[in-house]
């Protein structure tokens, strides 16, 4: 679970202040209190005459015999459930082992039904479920029953007194809060305020903070541990713990949930005062991003993230367990991939988008790709926006590197949003460990978080496609209309290469890209240096803007034989940018739009 808050805002100034003398302060507080107390004393009188007049006229009555004592020594179980999976198993095994089920509505007569014996909850509490069912538990013969300290003397003689018995097992789960208001074509508002559980979160966290003497379960799955624990002659703390630990986790991820979803139906503003991430465990990995670092992986259980889709969520067909690292790289590969219309192939090596290429024949678009930078593609992961079927799994399996026309391409996984069942055959006969991913899109408009050294960031994702900006020509060339393709074509691949970044493309392939420099101008030299001589006439486009134009990046990128360059603009020298490009006849683009990514 991820609690983030916003730091504390300015106190306000400190209003004036003026001495009142202490003999007077204390006489005019002392005379004050003593009304107040008057007050609430009379109220609370009034409060406890309404409340034994409303029990007087709604009292069930209860043969003697079936009233509770905690003298009898019975062991009791409450249980109260909205999903009842494995109730039937759960109630013959406590009832085999002598306990006395307490149960509510619906989970009661379940119960009956696979015929356990029941006690229902108003057989104790002596009055009925009310306000349509918001109040059945919430009763001190429930929660004196499971709060109740067996150590402590007097809390027992306050339950004898009060004829009250105790619990030793309480089993609940919640309301389907979380699934209600995710469901398809979503709920009203009025709905999924009823689906706001109030008396299950109550029993669970008081049966967790009395986990020394009562035994809490919110999960299905430890229903067999638990029968197990029970038929044992020694008591577990630690299993208690666990228990207990589990249980205000799962009241902590409800709230959270319906924390969310309260302040969207409330608020416009993404970025509330605080909030909770729930995050839920996928898996344990063999290490992080090295050996010597432990690492595990979450799933973000946000009500945003629901069918929102991303690789955490990808269905894994074959292979070898993913690692730290594979997830990053299969996360910028997918993202990358996703943001092209036509059928598009993306390479990637740690992050960065070694090979990108569109055609409308994906076989091609998948050799040029990899023919962009062989090198780096050997041992990358490769991601597709359109279905893996036979031919391409073919060509996936046998096509050789450039490099030598011998060696065949090895990949660490391979991501798709879908597969043909032959396809999905004839890759996983490529390799053992060849890791094959089914991916949903991202959906737009999340927001992403990264964490800092004791804070974390907060920003919308960066959404922008060329069709959502302008390519604003600065430059006295304009650019034709291929070249004009092929600058947005570069300005896509550069979104998604780590700054300083610099892609030269041409004809809806990446030919080179420079990445991570501490200056723009390394960068242009190894983009130009990767395409060689096809530099001639493409496109270069830069996540930011270019500081400097002469005897720099843009006048060596006009010198090489750059066609059409597209860059944010902003700096104070962009004069000197559409001068140099002017001189040397080359088209310059100013997008307003930056694309950093550290």
């Amino acid at each position: 679970m991820l609690r983030l808050s916003a730091a504390p805002s300015t106190a306000a100034p400190a209003a004036k202040l003026s001495r009142v003398p202490s003999a007077a302060y204390h006489h005019k507080t002392t005379s004050v209190t003593f009304f107040s107390q008057k007050v609430q004393l009379n109220l609370l009188r009034s409060s406890c005459s309404a409340i034994k007049s409303m029990a007087d006229s709604q009292t069930i009555s209860v043969p003697k015999n079936e009233q509770q004592s905690p003298a009898s020594g019975k062991k009791q179980a409450l249980i109260s459930l909205s999903d009842k999976k494995d109730l039937a198993f759960l109630g013959t095994g406590l009832q085999q082992l002598g306990y006395t089920i307490v149960s509510t509505g619906g989970t009661a007569s379940a119960l009956e039904g696979a015929g356990v014996s029941v006690t229902k909850v108003e057989q104790l509490t002596h009055f009925p479920e009310m306000l349509d069912g918001r109040v059945k538990t919430l009763h001190p013969h429930i929660h004196g029953g499971i709060l109740a300290r067996r150590d402590q003397k007097h809390h027992m003689e306050a339950l004898n007194e009060h004829g009250i018995g105790s619990f030793d097992v309480v089993v609940v789960n919640l309301y389907p809060f979380y699934d209600k208001v995710t469901s398809t074509g979503g709920i009203e508002f009025e709905d999924g305020i009823e689906n706001i559980d109030i008396g299950g979160p109550a029993m669970i966290r008081a049966a967790a903070k009395n986990h020394k003497d009562v035994l809490i379960v919110v999960d299905t799955e430890d229903y067999p541990e638990l029968l197990k624990f029970l038929k044992g002659e020694q008591d577990d703390q630690q299993f208690r713990r666990k228990l207990a630990w589990k249980a205000f986790q799962h009241c902590a991820s409800y709230d959270s949930a319906v924390s969310e979803w309260l302040w969207k139906q409330t608020m416009e503003d993404k970025f509330p005062p605080s909030f909770t991430v729930a995050l839920k465990l996928k898996s344990s990995l063999r290490y992080g991003e090295n050996p010597h670092q432990n690492a595990a992986f979450y799933i973000d259980k946000s009500i945003s993230e629901v069918n929102a889709g991303g690789i955490a969520t990808a269905i894994q067909h074959h292979g070898k367990e993913m690692s730290y690292n594979n997830y990053l790289d299969a996360d910028a590969a997918w993202n990358c991939v996703s943001e092209f219309q036509n059928p598009t192939c993306v390479i990637v090596k740690h992050t960065n988008p070694c090979g990108v290429a569109s055609r409308g024949d994906i076989l091609e678009a998948y050799r040029l790709a990899v023919k962009g930078d062989p090198v780096s593609a050997f041992g990358g992961i490769v991601a597709f926006n359109i279905e893996v079927d036979e031919a391409l799994a073919k060509e996936i399996r046998e096509f050789r590197s450039p490099t030598d026309g011998e060696t065949r391409m090895f990949y660490e996984i391979v991501v798709a949003p879908k597969y043909t069942k032959k396809g999905l055959e004839i890759l996983r006969g490529k390799s053992k460990t060849l890791r094959i991913l089914e991916a949903k899109s991202n959906e737009k408009g999340k927001l992403s978080l990264r964490q800092v050294g004791g804070g974390w960031l907060a920003q919308d994702s960066d959404d922008l496609t060329p069709q959502d900006i302008q390519f604003n020509v600065v430059s006295d060339k304009s650019p034709v209309e291929s070249e004009l393709h092929d600058a947005e074509f570069a300005w896509l691949c550069v979104k998604h290469v780590k700054s300083n970044a610099i892609v030269i493309a041409k004809n809806n392939c990446m030919l080179g890209m420079g990445s991570g420099q501490p200056n723009r101008v390394e960068s242009l030299r190894l983009s130009m240096r990767k395409a060689g001589d096809e530099v001639k006439g493409a496109a270069l486009a830069s996540d930011a803007f270019f500081p400097f134009a002469w005897n720099d990046a843009v006048e060596e990128a006009c010198e090489a034989g750059i066609g059409v360059i597209a860059e944010p603009g902003g700096s104070i020298r962009d004069k000197d940018a559409i001068e140099c490009c002017n001189k040397y006849g080359v088209s310059l683009l100013f997008t307003n739009a930056r694309h950093f990514r550290h």
